[in-house]
């Protein structure tokens, strides 16, 4: 992984947990394979920042038999070597899940209250005394959400939604079944029906600009588009030309380019709020990851199946 990366990972307490469990030098963090001595290692223990683990990397380390992922998706280090080795892989994926389904319900919550436009016309109106008829439909009760993508995060998301009296909508062209909380419609039926959308799919060419012109259209008037999933679902052209019309708001953790430049007029629209893709673990966060990633080692250590094991089956339709 990242050395900056382990530095803030690897705390103290879960430096000395890692000790107990493996044989491990926690200060001996690499980035790059080349010239790293792998002929005894059994568990590579990664994160953010690791190189892809190749065949010419296997070949070096014939003991390898696991790799153990703090982080979220392993696509970009998990190749197909390591499946026609057998190497077990497991993911703090379902770690990484929580701070993002809990940013996005924040989103949801405050959209419904219409929060950024009160916030903003209260300097204007200090007295006023009737927000919601300055602000029609304001509130959220009743409201109805649509989620896209039933993945870990969407249906997490869905889950956080339970506790409060939201119509809830999910569409995901791989869903067979009916989640507890949501109901299934295809993705025009939702965006048309939805007050509130949030993107929880991944990032496939069948899903590139999934919300193009036509879609966001079919939007009713005042939804809310949020976006924590990838930037390539959203056609950014036409969002933003949706966005300047007043027609819609939207809540962006994920822009293209995704450092976007102080010119994008994203940044000036009153009915945008835009985020530098903070939604995933962060600071403290990052201890909830590390700690799924050592009980998963502790779990190989003692001979036992990983509770969060990648399937290589579905990893290419996955995040």
């Amino acid at each position: 992984m990242d050395p900056r990366v382990a530095a803030r990972l690897i705390n103290a307490p879960l430096r000395e947990r890692l000790r107990t469990i493996a044989d491990v030098q926690p200060a001996h963090v690499v980035s790059d394979f080349t010239g790293v001595e792998l002929a005894h290692t059994e568990v590579l223990f990664t994160s953010w920042g690791c190189p892809p683990v190749t065949a010419e990397v296997l070949a070096r380390a014939p003991r390898l038999r696991a790799i153990v992922h703090a982080a979220g998706t392993v696509k970009e280090l998990v190749t197909d070597a390591c499946w026609r080795r057998g190497i077990a892989v497991s993911s703090a994926a379902a770690a990484n899940a929580e701070p993002v389904a809990e940013y996005t319900l924040a989103a949801i919550l405050f959209s419904g209250k219409r929060v950024m436009d009160i916030a903003r016309a209260y300097r204007h109106f200090p007295a006023a005394d009737d927000w919601a008829a300055r602000f029609p439909g304001l509130g959220n009760y009743r409201r109805t959400v649509g989620v896209v993508g039933a993945s870990r995060i969407g249906r997490r998301v869905i889950e956080l939604l339970r506790p409060f009296t939201l119509d809830v909508l999910v569409s995901d062209p791989y869903l067979d079944e009916e989640l507890p909380g949501a109901r299934r419609v295809d993705l025009d039926e939702l965006l048309a029906s939805s007050d509130i959308v949030t993107l929880h799919a991944p990032a496939l060419p069948e899903t590139h600009h999934m919300i193009d012109a036509a879609r966001l259209a079919s939007m009713p008037d005042g939804a809310t588009l949020i976006n924590t999933a990838r930037a390539a679902l959203v056609d950014q052209e036409a969002l933003i030309a949706e966005l300047a019309s007043g027609r819609l708001y939207a809540v962006l953790d994920l822009t293209q380019p995704e450092v976007l430049p102080a010119s994008s007029p994203l940044h000036d629209l009153p009915n945008v709020l835009v985020t530098p893709h903070i939604a995933g673990s962060l600071g403290g966060e990052l201890a909830r990851m590390a700690d799924l990633a050592l009980d998963e080692l502790a779990r190989h250590a003692h001979g036992l199946p990983f509770i969060h094991p990648v399937d290589p089956t579905t990893l290419a339709r996955s995040a």
